[in-house]
């Protein structure tokens, strides 16, 4: 089986020291195949070195010589800490001939040789990641853009795809079976020259290099982990959003973002290639995947703003029809790939003002100087931008009303709403931006957030928590000043969906005749997909193995999980811990305290202690209501097979009373909370007593209760030895001082503590450090539909306080 083609693309802060480079390896090393090529920048401040080097040489020749034995030493300490033998040599020699060559330079510089001077930096990236990974048995090939990217000058080059695709296809079949390392930021034109691609041009080579080898998905690692709510570095609580969507991306991208440029997305677009963002520096850190579809959402996702911003002003002459220019100055700047970042109209004074960019602000002069139109035009500088974007936003009246009231005081020059309702962009005279994306993203997002719920599983705990849900709904938007809507309600093969919310009184009634057929998780990439709302929250009442095994699905869609599922918290270790990281890494929640103990708060009793600076030492006590009504009943007066046939139906049992009865319930318990309490635990490492003999464990519901009186059988003489010692006997959970962990049947003294309780109550009695030797105890009821019911929304409470 072949693996699909994956382009990994670093930047120059991911590139900047030697343990950026060695972090690069171990990166490739585990999420790169053979063939995958990889883009690179030029390491740290090369660059910008490069071209203080080619300003001073217009200027002091003794300035410029020692910026270019800056940067000799600078790529000379990396090839001397990475590279060995013969490969550091090489790259040595190679390095000395071209500072050499470039120091041979004179000014003035044509322009051809002005980019083949700032391309010196992607060339040794390229050159020294690929022998590196050759030294650390990772075979690679440095390869130079030039050969294949064919491209004109201009303000924003553009790749010729068409006279591309064949060079590359024919490069690439040269290098089988390597990792192929190729330069960023450069092109070839028709004449041979170097042709620079701009700003975010590493990023734009990467997709449309992605593009044109048929990669099936490209990465860009950088410093950031993907798009925030906010810049990180100025909004603490800002958040990492898991899904943007192509439109949004664009928008976010014409506006100039940081982490995303518009002619990166364009071969995304026009591909069937996927786009990940992700941090090179905490590589597990969550990611940024941007979908190839429209989004259709109710407001803002993101605030960004840009300094340095200039103005364009074309003031018209009178007597023209002014509605006509203004379309054909903008639609002739939107063919010229010089679209405004924002533009205001003042027809009243013929005015048009158009937002640019300080890189795209004099290629966009010069154009509309060259079109000759009848117009004064100045160029103003001192302005800055702030910006909303998400689809819906112009139409969202609390978002427009925030983020007019948050710049009210500000000196704004014009406000734009895009006209595809993607973006609300203030223009505002030069101010510092930081309070202002604070108070905008804080104004947004944290007012009235609106939350989505999808209810999984709809029988007994289901329709309790839907019953509940019903009830509690209006105080708690009020008591948590937020709005929570009930989206989605799922059954084992259908479900009930709007995204506009759903009555949940109203559910039962309209389940059967109005819900839909999915096919397997279908349902939810489907709800990761609805707009409008801050978070989504996906309830799991069911005990489905299925189920559990999509959370990580769940996760990825950047959904919030509640679960009374016992199925992942009693996992195997890795696939558990795979879970916990998954919505950990992108600021997600997962909550579980309905696993163990219905209502009972013990797992947050556990995991409060351990983060309080207790150590749990031992855990013990009767884990399941189900079990603990059943003992407390079994005194000989009537047959055991006989009570399980009564708590099944009142409903005490799971659907199938076996889940009850083998002990695996239990021991699934026992795992969670040992897992709460710090102990590394595998389910195997319990040892467990099942109360179902092996001969009715693989027959149907229908047979094993017909043939439950073996139950009676098993357990009766158990009873009677236990009676003969003045003893009860009760189903325990024990975890041990030394780690081991058993669930199975005691005899216990009349008067133990684990022998007294009511009918369905849970004991859990914990020994640790702080409660050595008097241990804490928590006791109540362990099962009910309504208890359990209570624990979800008592999770939903907690995570409102959260989020």
């Amino acid at each position: 089986m072949t693996t699909a083609k994956q382009l990994h693309k670093f930047g120059g802060s991911s590139l900047a020291d030697p343990e950026c480079y060695q972090r690069v390896v171990s990166i490739l090393k585990e999420y790169s195949n053979s063939e995958d090529l990889i883009v690179v920048s030029a390491a740290g401040k090369t660059t910008n070195n490069l071209i203080a080097f080619t300003e001073e040489l217009n200027k002091d020749g003794r300035l410029a010589h020692e910026t270019l034995q800056s940067l000799r030493q600078f790529q000379s300490q990396l090839i001397e800490s990475l590279l060995e033998g013969e490969a550091q040599t090489s790259l040595l020699t190679y390095l000395n001939d071209e500072i050499s060559t470039l120091g041979e330079l004179s000014a003035p510089l044509s322009e051809a040789q002005y980019a083949t001077v700032l391309g010196h930096g992607e060339v040794w990236s390229s050159r020294l990641l690929a022998a590196l990974l050759s030294q650390n048995d990772l075979p690679a090939v440095a390869q130079d853009s030039r050969a294949f990217l064919r491209a004109e000058r201009g303000t924003q080059p553009e790749v010729d795809r068409g006279v591309s695709y064949p060079l590359v296809k024919e490069t690439l079949a040269q290098h089988a079976h390597h990792r192929v390392v190729v330069t960023g930021f450069m092109a070839q034109n028709d004449a041979g020259e170097t042709v620079l691609l701009g700003r975010n041009g590493s990023d734009y080579s990467a997709t449309v290099i992605g593009a044109l080898a048929d990669v099936s998905k490209v990465t860009i690692w950088s410093d950031v982990a993907g798009v925030y709510s906010a810049d990180p570095r100025l909004v603490s609580d800002a958040c990492l959003l898991p899904l943007l969507r192509l439109d949004e991306a664009n928008e976010l991208a014409r506006l100039a973002a940081p982490v995303l440029h518009s002619r990166t997305l364009q071969p995304v677009a026009q591909s069937a290639m996927d786009l990940h963002l992700r941090c090179s520096y905490e590589p597990e850190s969550g990611s940024t995947r941007i979908e190839r579809v429209l989004a259709s959402g109710r407001g803002a996702k993101i605030i960004s703003s840009l300094d340095e911003v200039l103005i364009i002003q074309l003031r018209f002459n009178a007597g023209h029809d002014f509605e006509r220019i203004q379309h054909d100055v903008l639609s002739g700047l939107k063919r010229a790939q010089l679209e405004p970042l924002a533009f205001d109209s003042q027809p009243d004074q013929a005015c048009l003002l158009l937002a640019y960019t300080e890189e795209i602000a004099n290629g966009a002069l010069s154009y509309l100087q060259d079109a000759a139109i009848e117009a004064e035009i100045k160029l103003k500088e001192g302005y800055s931008l702030l910006a909303a974007v998400g689809a819906g936003v112009t139409k969202n009246a609390n978002h427009c009303y925030g983020f007019y009231q948050q710049l009210k005081s500000s000196p704004v020059e014009f406000i734009c709403e895009a006209t595809s309702g993607l973006s609300l962009v203030a223009i505002t005279r030069k101010a510092d931006t930081k309070p202002l994306v604070k108070s905008i993203h804080s104004q947004l997002f944290q007012a009235q957030k609106r939350v989505a719920i999808a209810l999984c599983g709809k029988g007994n705990i289901g329709t309790m928590w839907l019953e509940l849900f019903a009830e509690q709904k209006v105080e708690l938007e009020k008591r948590r000043g937020m709005n929570f809507e009930l989206v989605a309600v799922v059954d084992s093969q259908t479900y009930l969906f709007d995204e506009h919310g759903l009555d949940a009184a109203q559910v039962e009634a309209r389940f059967d005749d109005e819900a839909t057929p999915y096919q397997e998780g279908e349902w939810i990439p489907k709800l990761g997909a609805i707009q409008g709302y801050d978070d989504l929250v996906v309830l799991d009442v069911t005990a489905s193995k299925e189920l559990a095994e999509k959370y990580l699905d769940i996760a990825h869609q950047g959904m919030h999980l509640i679960s009374a599922n016992k199925v992942a918290g009693s996992a195997a270790g890795e696939y558990y811990h795979q879970v916990k990281d998954a919505f950990a890494k992108i600021n997600r929640h997962w909550l579980y305290n309905a696993t163990v103990g219905a209502g009972l708060p013990i797992n947050h009793t556990v995991r409060d202690l351990r983060e309080s600076g207790d150590d749990i030492i031992a855990l013990s006590g009767i884990f399941s209501g189900t079990l603990s009504w059943l003992f407390q009943q079994f005194d000989g007066s009537v047959p055991f097979a006989e009570l399980v046939d009564l708590a099944w139906q009142q409903g005490l049992t799971e659907p199938d009373p076996r889940c009850d009865l083998d002990g695996s319930d239990v021991m699934r318990k026992l795992v969670i909370l040992a897992r709460e309490s710090g102990l590394e635990i595998e389910p195997e490492n319990v040892k467990v007593e099942s109360l179902v003999p092996e001969s009715l464990t693989s027959i149907s519901l229908d047979d094993f209760l017909d043939k439950a009186h073996l139950l009676s059988e098993l357990l009766a003489e158990r009873l009677e030895k236990a009676q003969r010692e003045e003893k009860v006997l009760r189903y325990v959970a024990r975890l041990g001082k030394d780690g081991t962990a058993t669930v199975g049947i005691e005899a216990l003294s009349k008067e133990h503590a684990l022998a007294n309780l009511l009918p369905c109550d849970n004991i859990f009695a914990i020994e640790s450090k702080w409660y050595k030797d008097n241990p804490l105890v928590i006791r109540g009821p362990g099962a009910g539909r309504e208890v359990t019911a209570g624990a979800i929304q008592s999770d939903l409470n907690l995570l409102s306080s959260l989020i």
